[in-house]
């Protein structure tokens, strides 16, 4: 008799949670699923103010400023890139995306979770949780709009197509690029910074998940360099050729630096943008084997620098002013003139800050080699001015390109910094 009852309640306690599994999966479809996708984060994914899973203050990064985080500050380990594209029409539905994102970004760069982790049991949980018990690790969220959220098929679709900057259009195609829709574009980034990759994801995920129904995925990148940790000299990081990749950027320190190469000007176009800045993003497969079986003299010689010092060739220290003039025995430049730091540097007039991590995707299935390379990201103030007139020499004669293939890019106005009681891209929209 008791083994009879104990079936029973089993059965309907079986039954039970059949019946929530089935309501959740027929709510994800017309029920709850709606209601998310109508009402962004309304209702079920209201933002409110959760627990910190750290209380160490050393690991955060202040969301809110004059500047967003994630520009110049000191590089964290790790990066996870987002490019989305808008799916709502409705201007008001993307102002309140913006909205909701800079309330959900400034919790979690406080480390907390978007929502209350406990929740009702029969509702997904308002945050996803990977991140409960972690800390902020630097995490800064850095935002951006593309060129295609002004004006897409000759469509001003938000009617914002008067307040589109001059320099925010499409780079154009330089030589050699063989770019691939996949990594190309998009109407919005994300650009998660954090000495933790799952804390970098989880805040990827969460904002994407509150822009359901409003904006969805178009391509995502992660990237690495090396750690903190494996690294307490700081010392400039290597990319996956070996040399130090970022040794010359203007000083984050230096305001005039700054005000002069990386941050929007009143006067430099429409002011809704000053205190912002131009992000390009371009993802650069690396041919590793290729180089790994070339000799270290002409791999040198391909980067104008010395591998093991960083050195410019003829020089000692890293971080010296490059002597392009100077010449070796023989009355060649030792520094040459195909090499990607001298092409690069110019006349030294277009600095811009780079920011870039290497990436490892696995396997190129078409090579079966390494699917790995860089994720090359800068900033700058006017892109005109410095990216492309930097890239356009590097396409046309950078013997570096033997062993690189540009497979992605896009270019993002970054939004400026948010005070406390306003929101990202305020300054569009008002």
């Amino acid at each position: 008799m008791t083994k009879n009852t104990n079936s029973q309640d089993e059965s309907v306690h079986n039954q039970t949670k059949i019946s929530r599994r089935d309501m959740l999966k027929t709510a994800g479809v017309g029920g709850v699923g709606v209601i998310l996708g109508a009402t962004g984060l309304g209702g079920l994914l209201t933002i409110k103010e959760g627990k910190a899973s750290s209380t160490d203050k050393k690991e955060i990064i202040p969301f809110y400023g004059n500047h967003q985080g994630g520009i110049i500050t000191k590089t964290q380990n790790h990066v996870y890139f987002v490019s989305l594209d808008v799916t709502t029409a409705n201007k008001e539905e993307l102002v309140k995306l913006f909205k909701d994102w800079t309330t959900a970004a400034a919790l979690l760069s406080e480390g907390k979770p978007v929502g209350d982790l406990s929740s009702n049991e029969f509702l997904p949980p308002k945050d996803t949780g990977e991140a409960e018990g972690l800390s902020a690790s630097n995490l800064t969220i850095t935002f951006g709009v593309g060129p295609s959220l002004f004006v897409r098929d000759n469509q001003d679709r938000f009617g914002l197509k008067q307040k589109q900057p001059k320099e925010l259009v499409d780079l154009p195609k330089f030589p050699l690029d063989a770019l691939e829709e996949a990594w190309t574009g998009g109407d919005l980034c994300i650009q998660a910074c954090a000495d933790d990759l799952q804390v970098a994801f989880h805040a990827v995920r969460n904002l994407i998940r509150i822009a359901r129904g409003k904006a969805i995925l178009r391509w995502a990148q992660t990237g690495f360099q090396r750690t903190k940790q494996a690294d307490p000299g700081q010392e400039t990081p290597r990319n996956l050729f070996g040399f130090k990749d970022g040794t010359i950027n203007p000083d984050v320190k230096s305001e005039k630096q700054l005000n002069e190469h990386v941050w929007v000007q009143p006067g430099d176009g429409p002011n809704w943008l000053v205190n912002g800045s131009y992000l390009v993003v371009r993802r650069i497969q690396m041919f590793i084997e290729v180089w790994d079986r070339t000799t270290l003299k002409e791999q040198e010689k391909t980067f104008g620098r010395f591998r093991d010092s960083g050195a410019p060739l003829g020089q000692k220290d890293e971080f010296e002013s490059l002597n392009l003039a100077q010449k070796n025995d023989q009355g060649e430049f030792h520094i040459p003139v195909d090499s990607h730091t001298r092409l690069s540097h110019g006349d030294g007039s277009q600095p811009i800050l780079r920011r870039a991590y290497s990436y490892s995707d696995g396997m190129d299935a078409k090579t079966g080699s390494f699917d790995a390379g860089l994720l090359f990201l800068c900033f700058q103030r006017q892109p005109s001015k410095q990216f492309i007139p930097i890239q356009e020499r590097l396409a046309t004669m950078d013997k570096l390109n033997e062993y690189i293939s540009h497979r992605g890019s896009a270019i993002f106005a970054c939004l400026p910094g948010v005070k406390q009681g306003g929101y990202l891209g305020e300054t569009i929209f008002s």
